[in-house]
């Protein structure tokens, strides 16, 4: 095989970019300077002398934190894939002369968004673009949540009892480097007889176009239907609610009324007083609109890298899933562009 010159390697990159990969269409499609304000907004810090590196641009890093989440990455995974892949590369904004920001500088970036409470104002940012480009929420809403696996905690009995009371286990404030390392915040739940450690995505997507339009992050413990109330979107032009059985009680049928929502909640058997046969047709008939926000989860659990988290604590934990969800509908807002042009 010859060696490759330089007009080979021009008709390769051609060739890629004729294909239209993910990363391209996101390059192309997402408004990203509209952005900017708020990253500036997170990223603000002063400078004591103009010595030393510059600062990174808030958007190549922001950029980074998406990567981060289509591919479930590690801050040090991320580094080095950004390194590796021309097509990160590129994404992000970097040639391949400039220095590709380190796993720390990405970490410190994101804390700074978390502690400047941006993340959620993206969120809404692209929320709102969204309806300016006609795809406001319509059709009604459909609220369920997933489980969010992170690292088991290794502790006794008695330190796990401690956390449960809402304690600091006894000696843990001695031993910062320690305590750093121990999240106060997950806990243990059951789902059909199985144990699950971690915390809990709850989300509401509109049926006619898929996107999340509300979202909470939460301990694992916490009962699907003590979130309804945060996660009803007002702005969705439909009155129609769909959710599983775990969302259904008297009470929540109540909340909705007063809302002005129309419950689409499934029904639930109860000991001795099983489903009627119309009832669990009802339930079959709602199902068939309800799966369509089990496809986002499963997009992040086949498409995105899974859901194990690493991230310690709520607040962190918050962060990240904000960020998620905000990447997956990146993603979705590139299918219904696809959608609306071919339909055009």
């Amino acid at each position: 095989m010859g060696q490759r010159g330089f007009w080979d390697e021009q008709q390769r990159v051609a060739k890629l970019k004729e294909k239209k990969p993910v990363l391209q269409r996101l390059s192309e499609s997402i408004p990203w300077d509209s952005f900017r304000p708020l990253l500036d907004k997170g990223y603000v810090h002063e400078r004591k002398t103009n010595a030393g590196r510059k600062r990174i641009d808030p958007l190549i890093l922001f950029k980074m934190l998406v990567l981060q989440q289509l591919f479930n990455l590690s801050d040090e995974e991320l580094e080095f894939q950004v390194n590796d892949r021309r097509s990160f590369e590129e994404f992000v904004g970097l040639g391949v002369m400039n220095s590709i920001p380190d796993a720390t500088t990405v970490a410190f970036f994101r804390e700074r968004l978390r502690k400047a409470e941006v993340i959620e104002e993206l969120f809404e940012m692209f929320e709102a673009y969204l309806r300016s480009q006609g795809l406001q929420a319509r059709g009604g809403q459909i609220i369920d949540a997933t489980l969010v696996p992170v690292p088991k905690q290794r502790n006794t009995r008695e330190e796990n009892k401690e956390i449960k009371a809402g304690r600091l286990p006894e000696g843990w404030d001695e031993n910062p480097d320690r305590l750093q390392q121990k999240d106060l915040d997950a806990r243990w739940t059951k789902k059909n007889g199985i144990s699950y450690y971690g915390y809990k995505n709850s989300i509401c997507i509109d049926v006619d176009h898929g996107f999340i339009r509300r979202y909470a992050v939460t301990p694992a413990n916490i009962h699907d239907s003590q979130l309804l109330p945060r996660l009803l979107d007002p702005e969705n032009e439909h009155d129609f609610v769909w959710a599983d059985s775990a969302y259904s009680g008297e009470c929540f049928e109540d909340l909705l009324s007063l809302g002005g929502f129309e419950s689409l909640i499934h029904e639930k058997g109860a000991r001795n007083h099983p489903l009627s046969d119309k009832a669990k047709e009802l339930n079959r008939v709602k199902s068939s609109i309800r799966a369509c926000v089990e496809h986002v989860f499963g997009c992040m659990t086949m498409s995105m890298g899974g859901k194990l988290t690493r991230k310690i604590g709520l607040e962190r934990n918050d962060a990240w899933w904000g960020l998620k969800n905000l990447t997956f509908n990146f993603l979705r807002y590139l299918q219904r562009s696809s959608h609306i042009a071919t339909v055009a």
